[in-house]
């Protein structure tokens, strides 16, 4: 297993990424109230989805919010991103989650459904999988597919809130896999020993044991092949957030309780010059 770290960058511009408009929490017509975590929420937690029974987008997304929660659509200048439900490419069942995500221009794309309703504070371990079908053989870098995120944990008092996170995206131009920590001031850890296959179904499995220190874990697995174990920090860290501001002369701090509570799957972000097609099925969220 190869596993490379990039290079830590400055305090700088990390907050400068951390800040940039494009990578905050962005609000929609579809958008719901995201629930807010309480101490009582730190239990066991199971949610799966394979796009079945359901006969348009709009049942994914019921009132009650036993299935998704919220649809993330932001447009481009020069097109307009889709959502279907498709039958004609699953990996089991009878349909898949089909979604395009066109290409960025002044505006970063993104396409994506989100899961909340759930906590996984410190020490907790979550385990997300799914199956893809990426249809395309072009260059991606930088395409996100996951990311999990904590937005009731942003200081109130600063800015638009950028809801701390960890995320997958594919890193380089060869379509291989990587954590991305920047949301959480960390670095990318990434690998180049399997990339991802495209135009076939691809299984990801992600476990992440959760930590604000070095003893978390991250496991990254595609097709039942792990191309990352590693130990690192897992969550954000309230003391690497107050002394990052304080550098910039800005009091922040993480409120809490502190822990992830919305998973956002799709083109969560796509930077580049193509449009990104792909399929989702057999989606599963696990805390415990």
């Amino acid at each position: 297993m190869s596993v490379m770290l990039s290079t830590l960058r400055p305090v700088r511009t990390l907050l400068f990424i951390l800040l940039l408009p494009t990578f905050a929490c962005d609000s929609n017509d579809d958008e719901a109230p995201l629930p807010q975590p309480s101490p009582e929420a730190y239990e066991p937690y199971f949610f799966s989805d394979g796009f079945e029974s359901a006969a348009r987008v709009e049942d994914l997304f019921p009132a009650d919010g036993s299935r998704w929660t919220n649809l993330q659509r932001v447009n481009p200048n020069g097109g307009e991103n889709e959502v279907e439900l498709r039958t004609d490419r699953f990996r089991e069942g009878r349909q898949s989650l089909r979604i395009l995500a066109q290409a960025a221009d002044e505006v970063l794309s993104k396409m994506d459904i989100e899961k909340a309703g759930f906590f996984a504070p410190a020490g907790s371990r979550v385990k997300i999988e799914a199956d893809f079908y990426l249809q395309t053989e072009d260059p991606v870098p930088n395409l996100f597919l996951l990311d999990l995120e904590c937005c009731s944990c942003w200081d109130p008092s600063v800015g638009e809130n950028q809801c701390p996170g960890i995320r997958l995206k594919f890193n380089g131009e060869n379509h291989f896999l990587a954590v991305e920590r920047g949301k959480i001031l960390g670095n990318t850890i990434g690998q180049t020993e399997v990339p991802f296959p495209t135009r076939e179904w691809v299984r990801l499995r992600w476990e992440l044991d959760l930590s604000p220190t070095g003893d978390g874990r991250l496991v990254l697995a595609i097709n039942d092949r792990e191309v990352i174990n590693q130990a690192t920090r897992t969550l954000p860290s309230s003391e690497a957030f107050r002394e990052a501001f304080a550098q910039e002369g800005i009091d922040f701090e993480l409120q809490s309780p502190l822990g992830y509570e919305r998973v956002q799957v799709g083109a969560t972000a796509n930077p580049t010059p193509h449009p990104v097609e792909l399929y989702i099925d057999n989606f599963s969220l696990r805390v415990e």
